[in-house]
């Protein structure tokens, strides 16, 4: 039962932009939610999808907002592909990423070097992400590396990224399309959302079980589905990206297909100040 799963919730994994703050903006009600967590005796942590920034940069962010955490309390996509670089090519120093100065400056923190856009300096992986500074040329530049076959990691899947602005943020999943219909090439792996990792890292450094932990998150193809894919509890929250009536579509679809496009989540709340009241009342 529903009941019992809520009960076992030891710590909360919360996606960012669309969760605890849309835009540049904090929810009001997101530093009192997480006081009343701490009061619980429920630990949490931030993931995000979004990596145009550092690890320090996104302590600064929130520390601007009143939450205050450390770089263990952090885990972004930059930190997940760097991960899976130093993994899985060992040797890879040069890299041309499509990225921001302060996702490329975790990258150098990390011990890579940045490629330059000239055809002539040859990266050992390539690397594309959600960049807001994002010129022509070198996205033109990315999809020829990407043509002639280099290694190939992506951030993130995610189509767009959440904004309280009149405009749409193109994300790196949209990137990743552009260079998939120019060069027929897709990424070899996307290390962001839904794939587990990120959230079994959390389990491994807490010593929590899955079952243990709630996956808080805005994106039911993201968020979700790390959840389910982690045997993790999944929160899906309102205030972002998704609306009631896709989560409504979805659950739908779901009870009706054993294998469908996407898992539902186990509890969705308008917000996670509906969240955390649940979590007092259980």
């Amino acid at each position: 039962m529903i009941e019992d799963k809520i009960r076992k919730i030891k710590h909360i994994a919360f996606d960012m932009d669309g969760t605890i703050y849309l835009g540049a903006n904090v929810f009001p009600f997101t530093l009192d939610v997480l006081a009343r967590l701490t009061k619980m005796g429920i630990t949490y942590s931030f993931l995000t999808n979004n990596p145009t920034k550092s690890v320090a940069d996104y302590i600064s962010k929130l520390a601007k907002m009143g939450i205050n955490i450390t770089e263990e309390n952090m885990y972004t996509t930059s930190l997940g592909a760097i991960d899976y670089i130093k993994s899985h090519y060992p040797k890879a120093k040069r890299l041309f990423m499509l990225g921001t100065p302060s996702m490329v400056s975790q990258f150098e923190k990390a011990g890579f070097e940045a490629c330059s856009e000239d055809a002539e300096d040859r990266p050992d992986v390539l690397v594309v992400a959600f960049d807001t500074t994002l010129q022509y040329s070198r996205l033109c530049r990315a999809a020829y590396w990407a043509a002639q076959g280099l290694p190939y990691v992506a951030t993130n899947p995610d189509r767009v990224c959440p904004t309280d602005l009149p405009t749409v943020l193109v994300d790196c999943g949209s990137l990743c399309k552009c260079i998939e219909h120019a060069t027929f090439r897709k990424p070899d792996v996307i290390v962001g959302k839904p794939d587990p990792n990120m959230l079994w890292g959390i389990l491994d450094r807490l010593g929590l079980k899955a079952d243990e932990v709630a996956m808080v998150g805005d994106r039911i193809y993201t968020d979700i589905a790390m959840a389910h894919n982690a045997g993790a509890f999944g929160v899906l929250v309102l205030s972002g990206e998704t609306t009631r009536e896709v989560a409504d579509k979805v659950a739908l679809d779901a009870a009706s297909n054993p294998n469908p496009e996407f898992y539902p989540a186990d509890l969705v709340c308008e917000n996670i100040e509906e969240l955390c009241q649940i979590l007092e009342n259980r």
